[in-house]
Parts: structure tokens; sequence; C-alpha cells
């Protein structure tokens, strides 16, 4: 696997993507084999986002600036300290992927792309998870696919086992690299 090349500049990856899609398995792994710090965007959701999730209610703009402000903020504090980072956050519009380029230094994304039908099985096999299985339509609702235009963006295929999904990203986004 690959390891970061500490004389290179630390860098943050956010893994991005629907609920469901398996964003903090596949950040969790990714940070363990590139020895970077781990940190999941929903621990810093507040708790008024956190509750009105669970009543089943969709996020708006509004309720997300403060938290991606928050997730920038702390990826440039763990760069600030050479430390890299790979941090977990839906970021399903454009303009949310762009607070982050604006507030963090050296960020790349990796899209974890994956069908509906198979996200939705994955959710409803999970339980004690604040977003339910019926709220995925809102989610792939507003998810801004990333394009061609969004060249820090690598696209990765949910359906690859955890291994090989991990293996490949890091086959394709060296984690030191400059974004």
């Amino acid at each position: 696997m690959t390891t970061i090349d500490k004389n290179a500049a630390p860098s943050c990856i956010i893994v991005m993507g629907v609920s469901g899609s398996g964003k903090s398995t596949v950040g969790e792994r990714l940070a363990e084999a590139s020895g970077a710090r781990f940190v999941d965007g929903d621990d810093l959701h507040p708790a008024e986002n956190i509750a009105k999730m669970s009543r089943g209610e969709a996020l708006n703009d509004d309720d997300r600036a403060p938290w991606l402000k928050l997730i920038a903020a702390t990826a440039e504090k763990s760069l600030a300290a050479n430390i890299p980072v790979v941090i977990v956050c839906s970021a399903l519009k454009k303009q949310y992927r762009d607070v982050f380029r604006q507030h963090i230094s050296r960020v790349q994304f990796v899209f974890l792309e994956g069908s509906f039908d198979l996200i939705k099985r994955r959710m409803e096999a999970r339980q004690a998870h604040f977003m339910k299985a019926r709220m995925l339509t809102s989610q792939f609702t507003t998810l801004e696919r990333p394009d061609e235009r969004e060249p820090d963006v690598y696209t990765a295929d949910v359906e690859l086992p955890i291994a090989d999904l991990v293996a490949d990203i890091q086959r394709h986004l060296p984690f030191n690299a400059q974004g």
C-alpha cells in the first residue's frame, strides 16, 4: 500500500457521496492505510441538524453552511499541524465542495458512486444511524455528480470490495499531491 511521503505537504481528502455509499468505512480504511487522521463529518453536525435528520427531515443549505465551515476549519487545523487528514462528508452539491476548495489549502475529493438500489439495500441493513433509508431519494435528488469541470475529484465504484476500493483510491489519488 502507498504511504505518505513525509517530505511532502500534507493534504486533505474528502470522501463524499450519498448516505449509505460507504463513506465512513472507506474513509477510515483510507486514513489507516495512509497514516492520516480520520474525521467523520457527521460527528461535527450541530445537535439541531441531527435532530432534524432523525425526524426524517432533509437539511437545507442554511442548515449545512456552518457545518461545512466547521469541517473546513477542522481540516485546516490538521494541515496547519502538518497532519494529513481524511474527512467523510456527503458534499452532494458543487457549491458545498467549493466551500472546501475555498477554505482548505490542499484538498482532493473521492466520490463514492453507486446505484440507488445497491445503496438503499445497504441503508436498510444498517441500524442505529440517524439517516433513514426513506431519505435516500432526497440525497440522490440533491446530488450534483462531479464532472470534468472538477478535476480534483476521483470517482470510485462502491461495488468493489472495500480493500480493492481503498487500493484503487490510493493508486489514483496520491495522498500527498497538492490540491
